[in-house]
């Protein structure tokens, strides 16, 4: 059931079910050569709707912009700060709750999302102690990373990887870009200025190979995915 296409009233009867919702967020941000700047939120609100289906859950309109800030300076990144998207995480939170939701399922496809999402957690229940949220990383998961080590060995990397980019050449195939990529990419992972950044990371990359990406190894990610977070979100759903 998605927000976006339901009623009030469609609302209220869903909260007679359950008190539950998922939300997806990500990131508007370069991925190198061949990885599309909604990579982020593309593969969250993908992977939501799909949850959302499976479990029968209503999901949100999907949260498009994230904590960005490193990657500023390559043309088309939107980044909030972390302040300012910690504000947006809780005011979201807050007017769901007025109207009776109280467990929060954010599906995220960013990492530089994690840290504010988790300081957003901390000041909403200060203020909402009733409420439980809990996070869902779609890459972040056992059976994953066993998947992404058997497909790609030790050039998946960190960011522009070819896991997120397989997931969105299985959902947008028409959307398939194709550059030449530098022979050498920076294996490190820490995280600079904008400027130190593109200079560490100069095409976008972060140890990663985005060239081994395939359709159908983005099919067995994105399935894989989907059953990992069911299993995450019906935990939550029995969580005391």
């Amino acid at each position: 059931m998605l927000l976006h296409l339901s009623t009030w009233q469609e609302v209220e009867a869903y909260l007679q079910r359950s008190q539950a919702v998922i939300i997806p967020i990500g990131s508007t941000e370069q991925h190198g050569p061949t990885g599309l700047i909604g990579t982020d939120f593309i593969c969250a609100e993908a992977i939501a709707r799909a949850v959302g289906e499976t479990t029968d859950a209503l999901v949100t309109s999907t949260l498009t912009l994230g904590m960005a800030e490193h990657h500023t300076g390559f043309a088309g990144t939107i980044s909030l700060k972390p302040s300012t998207l910690t504000l947006v995480i809780h005011d979201v939170v807050r007017s769901l709750a007025k109207h009776g939701f109280n467990r929060f399922f954010f599906l995220n496809g960013h990492g530089g999302n994690i840290a504010v999402l988790k300081t957003a957690f901390t000041e909403i229940y200060n203020e909402l102690p009733d409420v439980r949220c809990r996070l869902g990383n779609w890459w972040a998961s056992n059976e994953m990373y066993k998947l992404v080590r058997e497909l790609y060995g030790n050039q998946e990397g960190y960011h522009a990887t070819p896991s997120e980019v397989a997931v969105t050449m299985y959902l947008y195939p028409d959307s398939i870009k194709s550059a030449p990529l530098s022979e050498s990419v920076n294996k490190d992972s820490r995280i600079y200025s904008p400027e130190e950044f593109r200079k560490r990371y100069p095409d976008g990359r972060m140890g990663s190979n985005p060239s081994l990406a395939t359709i159908e190894n983005g099919k067995q990610i994105f399935e894989l995915s989907i059953k990992e977070l069911v299993e995450q979100y019906n935990d939550f759903l029995a969580e005391v």
